[in-house]
């Protein structure tokens, strides 16, 4: 069966996370993607150990449902390639800095517009191309620092906190799959492609949810809560006997619900804790109750009496656990084939599901082939690798 993405043709001249995580949603459900690299290769392809088969974790986790070609794009004819690909493109994604395309002879407004005007260009870039900051290289870590995500991140004991996962990386890939859905969606009306611009540190201040709109209504600069919400109490980790528990209690129904679980019914009726912002008032004092009421439970036990009596709770588990967990299987979302692994796709279509439908690929492990469909002839294609223009996977310079 199709997926639902079927028919659409993205060439990836992108590397590291943003991108790639981006093309590889789209293909997940469909897209056919061609991933572009240089002649060193995506540098997460060394990113570890672990690596399997050659291909690191790192790699292979935003890199499946991908074809692989090596292209030099610095030299003419490399430039030649890209613009014979691109005759049946429908996306081009990249993260290159701001002129880096205009230097090769790929500029967008230069080259690109006219010459395939339905084309949508995705760049995925640090900081935008102007502004105080426009044309710098951006990183997950040095964005999280820059745009207050690890000032309301971690214990604040401890200070700034880098979140574990690259949220400024993996968010913004889904920002920019989301922009180039749309621009697909405005080119049936249209019939015309269009430039779009997903910088990581917007990306990021986009995200940064409820602080900025905290702060943008009260002033008040905000700061880290550790495992505790800003805005809702109770909304924080709590130890048990057997290990620790999260509650995430939304409203005073929820709150009451809790209580009558724990053996204190009465607590709603306390004017301390009647609302939320009563309970937000005095959240050292109902945090305390609560601490201490859960210490004697059972954590395990206790997660599916609270979820059946419709409280948000659940027991904090390591990354292994989550991923063996039987709901985790159930749904599907660890996917293997020979002897890769991954996540699965979490959005369900009843008629045009996604699916693994290619492993990672091996460096340039697909060259020769997409040089053929692309109309080059066998000659033409031996003297493009012999000139190190095109590289096939016989050619892993720069590849652990």
């Amino acid at each position: 069966m199709a997926g639902a993405l079927d028919g659409i043709r993205v060439l990836d001249l992108s590397r590291v996370l943003g991108g790639p995580y981006c093309t590889q949603t789209l293909a997940d459900y469909g897209a056919e993607v061609i991933k572009v690299e240089p002649p060193q290769g995506d540098e997460t392809r060394s990113w570890g150990p672990p690596f399997n088969d050659g291909l690191s974790a790192y790699f292979s986790g935003a890199n499946r449902n991908k074809r692989s070609i090596a292209i030099d794009i610095g030299k003419p004819a490399g430039r030649d390639v890209i613009l014979r690909l691109l005759e049946t493109a429908d996306v081009l994604v990249h993260n290159f800095k701001p002129g880096a395309l205009e230097k090769w002879g790929l500029g967008y407004d230069a080259v690109l517009k006219d010459r395939f005007p339905k084309l949508i260009l995705c760049h995925v870039t640090g900081f935008g191309a102007d502004g105080p900051l426009g044309g710098f290289p951006g990183y997950d870590a040095v964005v999280q620092a820059m745009t207050g995500l690890m000032s309301i991140n971690g214990n604040p004991a401890n200070g700034p906190t880098r979140m574990g996962t690259p949220i400024v990386d993996i968010g913004t890939g889904l920002i920019a799959c989301n922009a180039i859905l749309a621009a697909v969606i405005e080119r049936f009306r249209s019939g015309l492609g269009q430039a779009i611009e997903v910088p990581l540190y917007d990306c990021a201040i986009s995200m940064m949810h409820p602080q900025a709109a905290n702060t943008l209504m009260s002033g008040k600069v905000p700061v880290a809560t550790g495992n505790g919400h800003p805005n809702i109490v109770p909304y924080d980790m709590f130890e048990t006997r057997t290990g620790k528990l999260y509650l995430a209690v939304g409203n005073n129904g929820q709150f009451a619900k809790l209580c009558e679980v724990l053996g204190i019914p009465e607590l709603p009726r306390d004017p301390r804790f009647a609302d939320n912002a009563a309970r937000l008032a005095h959240r050292a004092e109902i945090t305390a109750i609560l601490a201490d009421r859960l210490a004697q439970t059972d954590a395990q036990e206790l997660e599916p009496v609270l979820l059946r009596a419709g409280v948000p709770a659940g027991v904090v588990r390591n990354v292994n656990e989550a991923l063996d967990h039987p709901h985790t299987r159930h749904r599907g979302m660890v996917v293997s084939e020979g002897s890769y692994k991954g996540t699965g796709i979490p959005a369900r279509f009843s008629r045009t599901p996604g699916k693994l439908r290619m492993v990672p690929p091996r460096f340039a492990q697909h060259s020769r082939a997409l040089l053929r469909e692309a109309g080059f002839s066998a000659e033409q294609i031996d003297a493009l690798t012999a000139a190190g223009i095109v590289l096939d996977d016989q050619h892993k310079t720069g590849q652990t």
